[in-house]
């Protein structure tokens, strides 16, 4: 029970620490003859690389992957294609400063996972926390861009819509302007803001939280299953996995406990091929634990960052008080690099169902009108 592995048919299984020598992951399950080369999964890569903006921890990583196992090249197209078996990528840490942890080895930083480690294990890594960083991420950003060409037609995008008590407008919403700022923000104004409450809060020596939202559109119907398979509960297990992550929606989520029934339900109407058309999408693209046909959109809160330079209140490993300011080089938001892990995570789940409904009941989709 090493809980270090998820999925069913696309199983990922991490491994590796903040300031270990390297990271990465091992990918079974995904089929052959897919086109696979080291670019596919440094553009994603590249998007959660730390350093890349003044608003993100400065540690140089350049977050090279190494494909080491499981593709070739195929002689018909000259391409580098998956065969079947284990996908196994590696990204070395080269910008480790483990002795800027030296001062807290002892004593357990407040909101972090240091006790709970401790106590649980009899042993925990203080340098940037081990697997409890959210450098561990990195590696499920590399399984996600695999994931990605395993489903067909289907575009996972995500963005920033709130950090701390400040939401975006969302009548300003451009997926376009997610690329032109740091924030991975849709609504530029609300990005101009964001720079200028981030450096105050650099400058208090604090962090704060974030909201995110992933977007899939093209999702089939028919992904998931009742009653332990459902694929929401699977989207919201893996976004709930990520580091930090403290709360998870699905389509309006907790906001519809507010509405009327006669609100919160996606009318239909008839549409193209007998597929019906929905008037709007409370649910979120997933009815029943299964895929409707509309676009899935999950939300997950990112708490803010635990290691801070404002001395917080603790206690040593022997039980003495103590007072605990981390040093080091940290995010004042660690939501803003979520975003890349969140559409990974969404990704692998949406491979992983693809492959199960694919093998349950083929390619096809049994419409009820057809």
């Amino acid at each position: 029970m090493s809980h270090n592995t998820f999925g069913h048919l696309f199983r990922v299984t991490t491994f590796g620490e903040s300031h270990g020598p390297a990271l990465g992951c091992v990918i079974d399950g995904c089929p052959p003859l897919i086109p696979l080369d080291v670019a596919d999964i440094q553009a994603e890569l590249d998007r959660r690389r730390p350093g890349t903006s003044r608003f993100t921890t400065q540690r140089r990583e350049p977050d090279e992957v190494k494909i080491l196992s499981g593709v070739f090249t195929d002689e018909r197209t000259g391409r580098q294609v998956t065969t079947g078996t284990p996908i196994a990528l590696l990204i070395e840490n080269v910008d480790q400063r483990s002795k800027d942890y030296s001062e807290i080895k002892e004593s357990y930083r407040p909101g972090h996972a240091d006790y709970t480690y401790d106590v649980k294990y009899g042993i925990r890594d203080y340098r940037g926390g081990g697997r409890s960083s959210a450098r561990e991420t990195a590696a499920r950003v590399a399984a996600g861009a695999v994931a990605r060409k395993i489903v067909p037609g289907i575009t996972i995008r995500g963005a920033l819509v709130q950090m701390g008590p400040h939401p975006i407008n969302r009548e300003r919403w451009d997926w376009d302007e997610v690329l032109l700022n740091p924030f991975f923000c849709p609504d530029s104004e609300a990005a101009a803001f964001y720079a200028d409450y981030l450096d105050g809060l650099r400058k208090d020596g604090s962090s704060i939280g974030a909201v995110l939202e992933i977007v899939a559109d093209g999702v089939p119907p028919g992904l998931g299953a009742p009653v332990y398979g459902k694929l929401d509960a699977d989207l919201a297990a893996a976004l709930m996995s990520i580091n930090a992550v403290k709360g998870v929606e699905i389509g309006d989520g907790f906001a519809a406990a507010t509405l009327r029934g006669e609100e919160n339900a996606d009318e239909m109407r008839p549409g193209n091929e007998g597929a019906p058309t929905f008037l709007s999408n409370h649910a979120g693209g997933v009815l029943g634990g299964i895929s409707s046909g509309q676009p899935v959109i999950c939300r997950f809160a990112v708490k803010p960052t635990s290691s801070i330079l404002t001395p917080r209140a603790s206690v040593t490993r022997k039980g003495a008080e103590a007072e605990v300011s981390t040093k080091g080089r940290h995010d004042p938001c660690v939501g803003i690099r979520a975003v890349p892990v969140g559409e990974a995570m969404v990704a692998c789940v949406l491979a992983d169902h693809f492959l199960r409904h694919r093998a349950q009941v083929g390619d096809g989709v049994a419409w009820p009108f057809s």
